[in-house]
């Protein structure tokens, strides 16, 4: 089982990213995938998930309305679409899967975990 994060860099405030994980060795279809960030000296807090079996979603209320978390089975790739970023938004940014359908957003209730990617949002 391997996720693959990728698609962070630089970006100047009102700019927008998007974010890759790609997934091997297991089926998204029966996976919950989230995405979570973590900055410098802070704990690591959940942004976004999506149940990929049903298409559910969940977004922190921080996020709302900026990011979108999407999917494409075929590619076994999921996305995080950030838009208006704020330097707040900064951090390593790790996709993470946890098995069923259920939408969880505790770090703790994920399986499995990708390298992270740097996301710093500053001018």
């Amino acid at each position: 089982v391997q996720l693959v994060e990728s698609g962070g860099g630089l970006v100047q405030p009102g700019g927008s990213l998007r974010l890759s994980c790609e997934v091997s060795g297991f089926t998204l279809d029966y996976y919950v995938i989230g995405w979570f960030r973590q900055a410098p000296g802070k704990e690591r807090e959940g942004v976004s998930c999506i149940s990929v079996g049903d298409g559910s979603t969940y977004y922190a209320d921080s996020v709302k309305g900026r990011f979108t978390i999407s999917r494409d089975n075929a590619l076994n790739t999921v996305y995080l679409q950030m838009k208006s970023l704020k330097p707040e938004d900064t951090g390593v940014y790790y996709c993470a899967a946890a098995v069923g359908f259920d939408i969880v957003t505790s770090p703790n209730e994920y399986d499995y975990w990708g390298q992270g990617t740097l996301v710093t949002v500053s001018s």
